[in-house]
């Protein structure tokens, strides 16, 4: 049985491979029924989402990043390394916890993520760590469509053509134009913030996050 928050059956969307997606690129991803996360995309220092998140912090939106190693000139994402540079994986810990500590799933869902915010050598794969993070975003999520991380030699070439059944987002940026608010442990006092990772949906909603996404699917088209 397919997923009720697939939208696209038809079509094959190309999406990079970022750290703790946002809402607009889960949404985007959910909603399409074949998925190609590329870890071969071009290394650019400028795409930022692949190595950094926003939370919602106790003073508002707060990014957490997970510094990399450089890599070599004309090189992919699936070459940058991570650095164990300033202990990051605690600076992470220690802001979920603070940001989300006290919302309603924080604890169900928090030890899927511990495995992949231990301390590191220097030797570790970015690609790694974002593949294995978004596996378990996705089972959450339930999102069972079929995702891969290698565009096949045909789908390279579709894409050089600019064919319309497969479509390159992988130099989009996921906020949402049409944003679709829903529970925030501290809306009260900050007001509802939009366009944060997946995760501030999943600790805040639980298992009524796909309903959230679906919204936002059905408004965003």
């Amino acid at each position: 049985m397919s997923s009720p928050l697939i939208k696209y059956n038809n079509t094959t969307i190309v999406l990079p491979p970022v750290l703790c997606g946002s809402i607009g690129y889960y949404a985007l991803l959910a909603s399409h029924k074949n998925v190609v996360i590329d870890r071969y995309c071009r290394y650019d220092k400028r795409r930022k989402h692949m190595h950094r998140y926003d939370i919602a912090d106790v003073n508002g939106r707060l990014s957490l990043t997970v510094p990399i190693t450089k890599p070599r000139i004309g090189a992919t994402w699936n070459d940058a390394g991570i650095s164990a540079h300033g202990g990051w994986w605690n600076i992470h810990k220690v802001a979920l916890w603070s940001a989300y500590g006290r919302t309603p799933f924080f604890e169900y869902y928090i030890d899927e993520l511990m495995p992949y915010l231990q301390p590191c050598d220097g030797t570790e794969s970015l690609m790694n760590l974002n593949m294995g993070i978004d596996a378990v975003i996705r089972r959450i999520l339930g999102i069972d469509n079929e995702v891969r991380y290698e565009l096949t030699a045909e789908e390279n070439e579709l894409l050089k053509r600019g064919d319309l059944s497969i479509i390159d987002c992988r130099n989009g940026n996921f906020d949402l134009d049409t944003p679709v608010e829903y529970y925030q442990v501290r809306a009260l006092k900050q007001g509802f913030i939009p366009n944060l990772t997946i995760l501030d949906l999943i600790f805040n909603m639980g298992p009524e996050s796909p309903l959230v996404l679906k919204k936002i699917i059905d408004k965003n088209g």
